[in-house]
């Protein structure tokens, strides 16, 4: 029986990719914060900090990449 009802808990894909840029927001917001942290370190870590800017940056295309999926295309 694979009948298929409709649940209070199931999202459509617009409300999952919500959900999911809200989750990548916060991690950029929390990367930043841990960039910020070490670069006013006495002795910041160079290559943790260049692998932290690179995750940050990777988030960055996330999100925009799902903001282009959410926002409809306009036709001018």
């Amino acid at each position: 029986m694979n009948a298929h009802i409709d649940s209070p808990i199931e999202m459509n894909s617009d409300e999952v990719l919500r959900v999911k840029l809200e989750v990548l927001r916060r991690e950029h917001r929390d990367l930043d914060e841990a960039i910020s942290a070490l670069v006013n370190a006495a002795h910041p870590d160079q290559l943790r900090l260049v692998r932290l800017k690179k995750q940050k940056l990777a988030l960055k295309d996330q999100i925009a990449r799902i903001e282009d999926r959410l926002t409809p295309d306009i036709i001018a």
